[in-house]
């Protein structure tokens, strides 16, 4: 159970970071910041990714 809750935690981090990383580095360039739909579904697949890495094994730990 505890597993999931860390999974939650750099799943969101990590689709927070994608979106943070995406608005400082575009406004420098247009001038403008914001969101795009295209920044919003890098930051899904982004956590999806995260979500599938941190997936625990099959087998228990010993």
């Amino acid at each position: 159970m505890r597993d999931q809750g860390i999974r939650k935690f750099l799943a969101v981090l990590a689709g927070l970071a994608v979106i943070y990383f995406g608005v400082t580095g575009s406004a420098d360039q247009d001038g403008g910041g914001g969101i795009s739909g295209g920044l919003v579904l890098l930051a899904l697949l982004a956590a999806l990714l995260v979500w599938h890495l941190t997936k625990p094994g099959d087998k228990p730990a010993k």
